[in-house]
């Protein structure tokens, strides 16, 4: 299990960078108004808006995204690091961080989503930090969707009251019980060495029935469910009929016989749910809930 960072509470200061897409201003003045609302002080990268001088699904130079994620890390006077939004680019970027430094810095929080699983699993990897996979500010499952955003607000500031994850669709695909550590993310952005101990939570967009077959029997050719316990499926938007889509998965994912759960209710969906990472948790397939064991976050720092 990874450190578990301190909660927020009113006066906190956060930053926000972008790791990954280019950044729409509006949505991103629109999230920071909610942010403050929460009273927290808000402050944005220097390179959140810049767009790559050629490959315009970029927000900005590779170095300049991992400039400003390792600077706010690093300064002792945030406790909080939001990503904008998703889209692509972390793998461009996560090596160019300094790790060494980044540890030094000491433990904080850090939220995204999406394409931000690859930061997700470096941060556990490198920094032994728990994070939350969660809405993120400059985009409409923060700014437009109040359920979604509550639910974020209440992890970070009373993370006792959201320690049971549910959906209003989740369903057993595989009965039981299980505990472990939660990873995971966006399945086609997983990656490096399988997990252990661990409780799997899975989601993904835009892709195809064929292609979600491709990327799951390709990590199953990796070993990566050797180590799991149990599995939370989420959200599978403009992924191709669902009923397709679920068939596909219990063929590959249900057929392993572990503990599983359709539908939780996280990722690319109205209503997400804010899961946090490198925690530990209890996953009952029977009821469809998943439950943390203690809250993600501990006491706010002095």
């Amino acid at each position: 299990m990874n450190t578990r960072p301190a909660r927020l509470r009113p006066g906190s200061r956060v930053a926000i960078v972008a790791p990954s897409g280019p950044v729409p201003p509006a949505l991103l003045r629109d999230g920071v108004a909610h942010l403050e609302s929460w009273g927290l002080r808000v402050e944005i990268g220097k390179h959140v808006f810049d767009k790559h001088p050629t490959l315009p699904y970029l927000a900005g130079l590779d170095a300049d995204r991992a400039a400003d994620l390792q600077a706010a890390w690093c300064d002792p006077e945030v406790e909080a690091v939001f990503c904008a939004r998703g889209g692509y680019g972390t793998l461009r970027m996560v090596d160019l961080l300094d790790w060494n430094a980044m540890k030094a810095a000491g433990p904080k929080l850090f939220v995204g989503s999406s394409d931000i699983t690859v930061l997700h699993a470096a941060f556990a990897e490198h920094l032994g930090v728990a994070t939350l996979f969660a809405p993120m500010t400059a985009t409409l499952a923060f700014v437009s969707d109040a359920a979604a955003r509550d639910h974020l607000r209440r992890t970070l500031f009373e993370p006792e009251s959201v320690q049971v994850l549910t959906g209003p669709a989740s369903a057993t695909m595989v009965h039981g019980q299980a505990r472990g550590v939660l990873v995971g993310g966006t399945a086609s952005l997983l990656g490096g060495p399988p997990p252990e101990n661990a409780i799997l939570v899975l989601e993904d967009i835009t892709e195809d029935t064929y292609r979600l077959d491709r990327i799951f029997t390709a990590l199953l050719r990796d070993g990566w469910f050797t180590g799991v316990n149990g599995v939370a499926l989420g959200s599978w938007t403009d992924c191709g009929d669902a009923a397709v889509v679920e068939a596909v998965l219990a063929d590959l994912i249900g057929s392993l016989g572990m503990p599983t759960i359709w539908e939780l209710g996280f990722g690319h969906c109205k209503a997400q749910l804010t899961v946090p990472l490198g925690v530990e948790a209890e996953l009952d397939a029977d009821n469809g809930t998943l439950t943390v064991l203690e809250p993600a976050l501990g006491q706010p720092s002095s």
